[in-house]
């Protein structure tokens, strides 16, 4: 059975830095894409950043691309999303998937977390 948990998150003040981290488990063997999400009140979900496990191959949208890092940790299937810069516009429920049936930047992945709030305050 896969699972999929998101951790990290919390509020922060415009400007700050915030880590998400993202363990799917269950998967099976070999590289996948794993992405973030994230949606805010009112808001469709939208793309943050994708990454193909085993090669490091990170993607990311118009709007965190220089802000936010992708990368994998050491433990199988777990990525860990840096946020620096933070903005109030990036306040939000970020969800983490695995597993996508068309791009990496849409919202048609196999498998998703529950998600995690980031808050941050202007």
């Amino acid at each position: 059975r896969v699972q999929v948990m998101e951790s990290g998150g919390g509020s922060v003040e415009a400007g700050g830095s915030l880590n998400l981290s993202c363990a799917a488990s269950g998967l099976r063997d070999g590289s996948h894409f794993i992405g973030w999400f994230r949606q805010a009140p009112g808001k469709e979900r939208e793309a943050v950043a994708a990454i193909f496990t085993g090669f490091s191959s990170a993607y990311y949208t118009e709007t965190v691309r220089g802000r936010f890092t992708l990368s994998e940790s050491n433990a199988k299937n777990t990525v860990l999303l840096q946020m620096n810069g933070l903005k109030a516009e990036d306040t939000g429920t970020y969800y983490c998937a695995a597993d996508p049936h068309g791009r990496w930047d849409e919202p048609r992945y196999a498998f998703w977390g529950q998600g995690t709030q980031v808050t941050v305050s202007s």
